[in-house]
């Protein structure tokens, strides 16, 4: 803290000073260093990431393109209009091929079901 300075001379003042600058340096080369390891990992993983990204991109339009075979195998041609183009709704959702498949819907009369009343549903309060 600085109280045994005093019977110091000028030269072991500068020995002393000269030793804390090479502790600092030594200090700020190992911060360096650790920090540029840091740096280029965290590179290596972006490159990586980007390659995966690209894959999963590349597979992503390689199954749309199956979808759109299918879909011209299952309903034809006339409606390759409809599924080729991508619109988007006003609340940004998107709308695609699987969007325009026809939806077929039937009435059904309704089960009937048998319900049992038992005492304890009868009883009032």
């Amino acid at each position: 803290m600085g109280q045994e300075l005093y019977g110091l001379t000028a030269k072991d003042l500068q020995n002393l000073e000269s030793q804390l600058e090479m502790s600092l340096r030594g200090v700020r080369m190992k911060k360096d260093k650790i920090l540029t390891d840091e740096i280029q990992e965290l590179n290596r993983k972006g490159h990586l990431m980007t390659q995966e990204n690209a894959e999963l991109y590349e597979k992503v339009n390689l199954i749309r393109q199956e979808n759109l075979e299918l879909y011209k195998k299952v309903y034809g041609a006339s409606n390759l209009i409809a599924i080729s183009t991508k619109t988007q709704n006003s609340c940004g959702f998107s709308i695609t091929a699987d969007s325009y498949v026809p939806i077929h819907l039937q009435l059904s009369q309704p089960q009937q079901q048998s319900q049992e009343v038992t005492p304890r549903d009868t009883r009032s309060g």
